[in-house]
């Protein structure tokens, strides 16, 4: 009953958030499109930027109402660190921003605007950028010398395959965050275990994607792996809602038993992929160490 009672709170709670914000939520695709506006006015006549683009969302094309802006602006070399420094004024330039997510070193920065909408500005000079799988779902607006045109057709012949060093590193990043989410356990630091507990939940994805020939998404980036953009079958999607865990050290361990058959099958069927050895001796001698 206790569940049935969280689920119907957690549903009011949508509901109500959901009433609060309608009228702003549903008029966000047009306050996104305001802002392209605005930042295709203020770049597209600016001498020094080579090529402009949009990854993410709007590359793919499959936005919804909460994509965000992924701008790309490439600059000439002998203007680049002028751009950089500027990053955060150019923001102002399209919008109200409400805050900034900024290191002053690096060279993208994210303007979240009052409409609720955020914009995540890269900058780049030619040197930076080649063929890549990341680069084959990109939406160019300004190139007029062709060169993004180019790198978006190597790109789009590219296809990923999980290697062997890539292979090794997962399943030990598997073990070691078994192993610490057992020590956070045992410490009673249990958000620390909890963490860790996500990331063992994340390999798993990472190994579903290597065999699907997806190129996975740095640690920790959960975009499109739940809700309608997923590539995951029903059953994986199944799997990572029962692998929760409440915050108490009998349910966190049990989560990681659940786990270890799913890791188990993925690791065979990556071994065979790779033609690598499966060893399930030695995944056997790490996992009794902490179950």
């Amino acid at each position: 009953m206790a569940n049935v009672d969280l689920k119907k709170g957690e549903n009011d709670l949508c509901v109500g958030l959901e009433n609060k914000h309608k009228e702003r939520d549903i008029n966000l695709p047009r306050y996104r499109q305001s802002l392209i506006n605005a930042i295709e006015k203020d770049l597209l006549n600016d001498e020094n930027i080579i090529a402009i683009y949009y990854g993410g969302s709007i590359g793919n094309g499959d936005t919804d109402l909460y994509s965000d802006i992924d701008l790309r602006i490439v600059v000439i070399k002998e203007n680049f660190e002028e751009y950089r420094l500027n990053k955060k004024n150019r923001a102002k330039r399209w919008g109200n921003v409400l805050y900034y997510e900024d290191y002053h070193w690096a060279s993208h920065s994210v303007a979240h605007f009052e409409g609720f909408i955020k914009v995540d500005s890269f900058y780049y000079t030619m040197n930076d950028l080649q063929p890549s799988i990341w680069l084959q779902n990109i939406k160019i607006v300004h190139d007029p010398k062709g060169i993004m045109k180019s790198i978006l057709d190597k790109s789009k012949r590219l296809s990923y395959q999980p290697t062997i060093e890539e292979f090794e590193s997962w399943q030990s990043k598997f073990f070691a965050h078994a192993h610490e989410v057992y020590r956070g356990v045992m410490r009673g630091e249990l958000f620390y275990a909890l963490n860790y507990l996500d990331a063992l939940r994340l390999a798993i994805v990472k190994g579903w994607y290597m065999e699907l020939g997806i190129q996975p998404n740095n640690p920790g980036y959960w975009a499109k792996i739940e809700g309608v953009r997923s590539p995951l079958e029903d059953w994986q999607l199944s799997l990572l809602e029962d692998w929760y865990s409440e915050k108490k050290p009998s349910a966190i361990l049990d989560v990681i038993k659940k786990m270890l058959p799913e890791f188990r099958k993925t690791n065979k069927r990556l071994c065979k992929k790779l033609k690598a050895e499966e060893n399930t001796e030695l995944i056997d001698k790490i996992f009794n160490l902490i179950l």
